[in-house]
């Protein structure tokens, strides 16, 4: 059973369907960013909040230390520690070490001021029940003389404290001075920093979840709204149409910069632009930019580039509204235009040869019918009258041009001459004895150099209108000119009489026989070039030199 196209159809959609990923790469580049900036501003936070707390931990346990030499260096408080009372066993009897450091403790704001004597025995306490007492953490590096500073867990809670040696006046470590800040106080400084932080990297938070929505969209918005997989069959299915169809391609952007353009339109112009180039700094054949630079869609454009007549089809490329830039296609027509060329000079020989058997068919009539009624001398005038030579026959029978490629062609332009009004002469310096050995070429310059003529002459104002054209051989090059009794060339075209679209008459598809001629001319290794503009009684006159073009030694087998 043979499946319908509707089958088909609905197949490819499934498996696209089933290959477009569930969430779009936008959406997916949205919450991979934001989970990316989310891990790293916790990371931040956190590390931030470590370092805070160490660093915390370190100042407040330098600020104990600060209190604590104060106090040590206090003369009452080390007078009033080595004041012993041997009826009470114990230093400080009037209690002046407890009023002093509590006196510090109110003034600074800390956890505990504690001062001991050289046994480790609390002379002061915030509270008084701890006097007399040891004090609850090990004393021995302070009372060997080294400060020390220390987070530890005593009778108050965990605090960060500084202990310093208590020394006499001779030096001498009589006990120890123990100063701390609760930790509790430290950790509600931490949370307030901590806070303002989380605040701050809340709204960086925010402005980077903000910046990637931003980004995507623009992304989305550069792209067309397509998928990586997308685009990448783009890349894939323009590549292969590029460069595996006959047509150049040749696109610009909105902004007139050369964007995309393919190997065949490399061949065709005859040299590789740059991507990225503006258009005005590109080296393309006049027609071609004409046709590139303008606006809206255009089909069938003609234009020549290097030695190539090219066919140019423009069109506009939009997409959502937007201008995406224009398309150029080019078509080769070098070949077609030969062969159009060829054909019509077929056809104009075709008519010459139907004109000329229907003159001969009424001259036999004549010569019957002069027979048949019995005028045998008068038949016998007429066919001395046909047999003599004329100017007219002179002209027909140009043997002074040998090459038959030549002769049937300017048979053929006579009658067409003719036909228009126009006498066609060759002239009489006129000689090639050789056949020509690049004949598309050759009558393709001529045939647009008498073209030009034989309408220059038709519409002039000069009557009677003729033409005349001179060919000459010198070895394998061929010379020519051909005159006209037009009205000339006006004075404001003779610089750029020779590029394409400009002509001496108004209409479409006009300007491409001159530009055509020199082209092919100059692929030849030679040249067309305007002689005389005209003016003063006659029209203008065009000439050619064409190198290479005839075979040297068929001439001299000839000979």
């Amino acid at each position: 059973m043979l499946a319908t196209d509707r089958d088909v159809s609905g197949a490819a959609s499934y498996r696209h369907a089933m290959l477009r990923p569930r969430m779009s790469f936008t959406r997916q580049a949205l919450v991979l960013q934001s989970i990316v900036i989310t891990i790293v501003v916790c990371i931040g936070l956190l590390l931030f909040g470590w370092l805070l707390d160490r660093e915390l931990i370190t100042q407040y346990g330098e600020r104990a230390r600060g209190v604590a030499r104060s106090v040590a260096a206090d003369p009452a408080i080390v007078a009033a520690a080595t004041r012993y009372d041997p009826s009470t066993g114990s230093y400080d009897p009037d209690g002046v070490v407890q009023a002093r450091a509590e006196a510090v403790r109110q003034s600074t704001g800390v956890l505990f001021v504690v001062v001991t004597d050289r046994d480790g025995v609390r002379l002061s306490h915030p509270n008084p029940a701890e006097l007399g007492h040891p004090v609850s953490t090990d004393p021995s590096e302070a009372l060997a003389g080294r400060e020390v500073v220390i987070v530890q867990h005593g009778t108050l809670g965990d605090s960060a404290r500084a202990k310093v040696p208590l020394r006499d006046l001779a030096g001498h470590v009589v006990g120890i001075v123990s100063v701390g800040i609760s930790l509790d106080d430290i950790h509600t400084r931490w949370r307030g920093m901590v806070g303002v932080a989380a605040l701050f990297a809340g709204g960086a938070l925010i402005l980077g979840v903000a910046g990637t929505a931003l980004l995507t969209r623009r992304l989305r918005r550069l792209t067309l709204g397509l998928e990586p997989h997308e685009l990448a069959e783009l890349v894939q299915e323009r590549e292969a149409v590029l460069h595996g169809i006959s047509e150049g391609v040749l696109a610009v952007d909105a902004a007139d910069r050369i964007s995309v353009y393919n190997g065949e339109a490399i061949r065709l112009l005859g040299n590789e632009p740059a991507v990225g180039a503006p258009l005005d700094e590109i080296d393309l054949p006049a027609g071609v930019r004409s046709a590139l630079s303008g606006s809206g869609d255009a089909d069938n454009l003609v234009t020549v580039a290097g030695d190539r007549v090219l066919i140019a089809n423009r069109r506009q490329v939009r997409r959502d509204g937007r201008n995406l830039g224009r398309v150029l296609t080019l078509r080769d027509r070098t070949d077609l235009e030969v062969l159009t060329n060829e054909l019509d000079a077929v056809r104009a020989l075709t008519e010459s040869l139907r004109a000329q058997r229907h003159e001969f068919s009424n001259r036999l009539h004549l010569i019957a019918g002069l027979l048949e009624t019995g005028h045998h001398a008068e038949a016998m005038e007429y066919l001395h009258m046909l047999s003599a030579p004329s100017a007219a026959a002179t002209d027909t029978d140009h043997d002074a041009i040998r090459d038959p490629y030549l002769r049937a062609f300017l048979a053929a332009k006579m009658a067409i001459a003719t036909e228009k009004g126009v006498r066609l002469d060759i002239g009489e310096e006129s000689w090639v004895d050789a056949r020509v050995t690049a004949p598309v070429d050759v009558i393709t310059i001529v045939g647009n150099l008498l073209d030009n003529a034989i309408d220059a002459a038709r519409l002039g104002a000069a009557r009677p209108a003729s033409v005349e054209i001179v060919l000459a051989a010198e070895r394998d090059t061929l010379y020519l000119s051909v005159a006209d009794t037009g009205d000339g060339v006006a004075a404001s075209l003779v610089d750029r009489l020779f590029v394409q679209g400009v002509s001496t008459r108004a209409g479409d598809s006009r300007g491409l026989g001159l530009a055509l001629s020199q082209q092919a001319a100059r692929s030849l290794g030679g040249e067309v070039w305007l002689a005389q503009p005209g003016g003063d009684g006659h029209g203008a006159v065009f000439a050619a030199r064409l190198p290479a073009v005839l075979a040297v030694a068929a001439a001299g087998a000839d000979k």
